[in-house]
């Protein structure tokens, strides 16, 4: 099937949107939630590549710029969190009625940590989560997004006096900060420094999430051993798959993990008509 690029209406102008089609009787359907700043160009391929083979197996999927990103209206310093989340409003608004399904929400490294905040408050909850390397702490990633701005820096033989502390510092006083070509404003940067993608998932949304590791003899990192068993413990029905292959959201070059996605088409096809 052919996708469809359009701009779909939303507040502040227009989102650039790519709609794949199922093949064939259409399954379930997911609207894909990119990540931040330079990770969602370095993962555009991967992300393109996985929802045409979704599309081929039955999944319909939507992928969506959020505000400020991309070919979408904005520029990145009107970014803004919640007017992020009401993207996803909209795009699983326009796929529910193109589809006639459920949708789900499918997020890559911060754009897992959006739709997992974003399904916590939603009136209508995403049919479930599909979760590629998860940003779990959102303060932790403001940090290293912070250090790029130092690392320049340092090529260029400053000294970084001051260090993240510093930054943080200047971006609470009202700074705005340029950081790795970005344009990072304190009112974004407070957002991320509060979320707490650890909080307890939507009840009755079940989780799929995909760690990927260097090596198949890898044991799952603690970290997401210890969120998963929390979260378990707390009822979401959640399975946790490693999937080996390279960091292609921050890899040199432009980067492919055919297995992550034969893992996660698999995983859409065990769950029958759940996507």
């Amino acid at each position: 099937m052919t996708a469809e690029a359009f701009f779909l209406p939303a507040a502040a102008g227009a989102r650039y949107c790519v709609f794949h089609p199922a093949a064939g009787a259409c399954r379930g359907a997911l609207l894909y939630v990119h990540p931040f700043a330079e990770e969602m160009h370095k993962s555009r391929r991967m992300a393109a590549l996985a929802a045409r083979a979704l599309a081929a197996s039955g999944i319909a999927v939507l992928q969506i710029d959020l505000h400020g990103c991309g070919d979408s209206s904005g520029e990145f310093a009107d970014a803004r969190w919640d007017a992020w989340k009401e993207d996803l409003a909209a795009g699983l608004a326009w796929l529910r009625e193109r589809t006639g399904m459920a949708p789900g929400l499918w997020g890559l490294r911060l754009g897992a940590l959006l739709a997992l905040d974003y399904a916590r408050g939603a009136s209508e909850a995403p049919r479930r989560l599909l979760l590629w390397q998860p940003v779990l702490n959102g303060a932790t990633f403001l940090t290293q997004f912070l250090r790029l701005r130092l690392a320049a820096a340092m090529l260029d033989g400053d000294t970084g006096r001051g260090g993240v502390a510093a930054l943080r510092g200047a971006l609470q006083a009202g700074e705005t900060l340029e950081v790795a070509g970005y344009t990072l404003t304190p009112a974004l940067a407070a957002d991320l420094d509060g979320l707490d993608g650890a909080a307890p998932v939507r009840a009755g949304v079940p989780v799929h999430w995909f760690e990927v590791v260097a090596d198949a003899q890898r044991l799952v990192p603690p970290a997401a051993a210890t969120q998963s068993a929390h979260w378990r413990l707390q009822g979401t029905a959640l399975q946790l798959q490693l999937v080996p292959g390279p960091s292609f959201w921050n890899t040199q070059e432009i980067a492919e993990s055919a297995g992550l996605v034969a893992a996660t088409v698999a995983a859409c096809a065990e769950d029958g008509d759940a996507a």
